[in-house]
């Protein structure tokens, strides 16, 4: 029995096919621009299907499980047996306290200048000092230890005369720290791609997402584009993440309620991005090139 070609295919799945090759080609760059060989992508992509597969059956005599995800994925039952065997899954992002102690500091006025600037701090000592800023995120890790992961992550400097902490400037954009780059990179694109793939296969209104496209942006704007981007994803960033903090705050004040209240619901974790990207305009014709022939009218 032959393979069934691409435009055989039902519309729908077509369309995922071709939503597949436009995230896979940015993807085969990163790989091969690390030397990361296919087999090993394609060890986690199978890992992927069978773990969809999965979620998609669940329950089930495990006898038969087997034979679904095969089925269900395309990869044969000793595939399939030797995966789910191996139990390889995702880890779970860990919590970053210190990102998130960086963030307070940007954004609570309590820690910023008159200029709105986060200052610099005294190491300890009463608020507002470093101490008080990391015992307002958390109380199970002692503020020097977050200070040194702070200094390893480099959101953070502690001059040592003046026993002061100062922090770095644009240090959520990681700068020379290429696996921390590549968690950032997988956590933000992993959890557009998954809202997104949620609103397809709901009703469309699950998630947040959407995105403004402009065409014939001369080459020479991109810098005042950029600064556009920076300058809103500021004022996002300033709003939010207070509005944030004390909506968990409220979550946690009201998480243990009377013995008869119905259970509460599994805490969640919120990702919000902005991003910008360009690439040359295939609708519109470099400079220079002569205009295309006028069809008939």
């Amino acid at each position: 029995m032959s393979e069934p070609t691409e435009s055989s295919l039902p519309p729908d799945q077509q369309a995922v096919l071709e939503a597949v090759n436009a995230l896979l080609a940015p993807l085969a760059r990163l790989a091969v621009a690390r030397g990361v060989q296919f087999s090993e992508v394609e060890e986690r992509l199978k890992t992927a299907f069978v773990q969809a597969a999965r979620e998609a059956h669940p329950g089930g005599l495990p006898h038969r499980q087997v034979s679904r995800i095969s089925t269900a994925t395309g990869i044969n039952r000793r595939e399939v047996t030797r995966l789910v065997n191996a139990h390889l899954e995702q880890a779970r992002p860990r919590r970053s306290l210190a990102g998130e102690v960086y963030a307070h500091w940007l954004t609570n006025p309590l820690y910023r200048d008159v200029a709105g600037q986060p200052r610099a701090l005294p190491r300890q000592g009463p608020r507002p000092s470093f101490e008080t800023l990391a015992r307002e995120i958390t109380s199970d890790v002692h503020p020097r230890s977050l200070l040194s992961e702070m200094q390893r992550l480099g959101y953070a400097q502690w001059t040592e005369a003046s026993d002061e902490v100062a922090p770095t400037k644009d240090a959520l954009v990681p700068r020379g720290d290429l696996p921390r780059s590549l968690r950032i990179l997988g956590a933000n694109v992993g959890g557009h791609l998954s809202g997104a793939v949620a609103n397809v296969l709901g009703d469309g209104r699950q998630h947040f997402e959407q995105a403004i496209v402009a065409s014939g942006v001369p080459f020479d704007a991109l810098q005042a584009v950029r600064q556009l981007v920076a300058a809103q994803w500021k004022l996002a960033f300033d709003s939010l993440v207070p509005a944030l903090e004390r909506l968990i705050d409220a979550g946690a004040d009201g998480a243990a309620g009377p013995a008869n209240d119905p259970p509460v619901e599994a805490a969640q974790r919120v990702l919000i991005g902005l991003y910008s990207y360009h690439q040359p305009d295939p609708a519109v014709p470099p400079q220079g090139d002569p205009p295309p022939p006028a069809g008939d009218s």
